[in-house]
């Protein structure tokens, strides 16, 4: 029997609430199955971990992390914590340390859900985010603080290998979709310089991939398309920042910012990959038992596909579209449910 090592980090907010039922779906989905199991161990790497100890990450903890064959991460926040020292404490030195330079985001509208676009129904799209460098590369620094002459800089950083292997991973993406089509989406009219060479290298490594259509399209403009015309988007890829924006975007439209899942991948499989939920800590429904697991569940079967497991990753993709239609949802779907109701329709759908 296949073990795998899975390091499960819960975080803040409710992120220790999805991960509990992401990991008691996927318990009962490795017994049903049988022929593979999960050795987890916890790490209480957290906000409350750093106002204890003044660090989110001990020394030495990456290096651990490297033994495990994937992450499952809850959300990283709090109202007591500087969202840029809790976000560059913990969830950045995995990405960026562990080489995860493929964000990728599936949007879709799951049966018994109503996306809030009319024609909503029509978003089945998947947004690939470059998600080592570019915007959050954390290239800058301030000086002069406090006087009038105070300066901050924050430079956007892009490798023609970086942008290169985004693209390439792309467009072996959009390749495996039924539509085989990719839209570029930069700001390269006005940023003429790290923008404009993420449009050349696409269209470099587009000659590769002629089985593959593509278009581009500005970031604003691209706001404007997906709410008037989902039908005409299938795969997107776009930097560290614009990515981000769209992908939430993207998960709104398709209902909820709780049902949307996450994959953080090092595509060569050098280290291991990182899988959340989109949602983040959500402070104001932390500890009311209402969070919506289906984004974790949703970020399991992302993290089953990864692993080598597709046919368990469709069963639980299964699961959950099962439970959608009967329209069991959680308050932010515009239901009553709790996250342990659903948690159970899940593992039942799952037996």
């Amino acid at each position: 029997m296949k073990t795998y090592k899975i390091a499960a980090i819960p975080g803040d907010g409710i992120g220790p609430e999805v991960i509990a039922a992401g990991l008691e779906a996927l318990e009962v989905l490795a017994k049903s199955d049988g022929g593979f199991r999960f050795d987890v161990e916890h790490f209480p790497w957290s906000s409350d971990y750093y106002l204890k100890n003044g660090f989110y990450i001990p020394e030495g903890g990456l290096e651990k992390l490297k033994t495990f064959d994937a992450i499952f991460f809850g959300a990283v926040g709090s109202q007591e914590v500087p969202d840029h020292v809790s976000l560059w404490g913990l969830r950045l030195p995995i990405a960026q340390g562990f080489d995860q330079y493929a964000n990728v985001r599936p949007a879709r509208v799951l049966p018994g859900v109503t996306s809030p676009l009319t024609g909503g129904q029509e978003i089945d799209w998947v947004i690939i985010r470059e998600n080592s460098e570019g915007e959050y590369a954390g290239n800058g620094g301030r000086t002069h603080r406090g006087l009038p002459i105070e300066t901050a800089t924050e430079t956007s950083v892009f490798t023609r290998a970086g942008v290169e292997r985004i693209h390439r991973f792309s467009f072996e993406l959009a390749r495996t979709r039924p539509a085989k089509h990719l839209t570029l989406v930069t700001k390269s009219n006005a940023q003429r310089f790290g923008m404009v060479m993420w449009d050349e290298i696409f269209f470099e490594v587009a000659k590769d991939y002629p089985d593959v259509r593509t278009d581009r399209e500005l970031v604003d403009a691209m706001t404007t398309r997906m709410v008037l015309k989902p039908q005409t988007i299938d795969t997107i890829v776009a930097t560290n920042l614009h990515a981000d924006i769209l992908s939430d975007l993207a998960a709104a439209l398709s209902g909820s910012l709780g049902i949307a899942p996450t994959a953080n991948l090092n595509p060569e499989r050098q280290f291991p990959s990182m899988f959340e939920p989109i949602h983040g800590s959500a402070f104001d429904i932390t500890g009311k038992g209402v969070a919506n697991p289906i984004a974790t569940f949703w970020t399991a079967s992302m993290m089953l596909e990864h692993l080598g497991q597709p046919a368990a990753a469709a069963r639980m993709m299964k699961a959950i579209e099962t439970v959608t239609a009967t329209k069991l949802h959680t308050p932010d779907l515009g239901g009553k449910a709790t996250t342990a109701q659903v948690t159970k329709a899940v593992c039942e759908q799952l037996k």
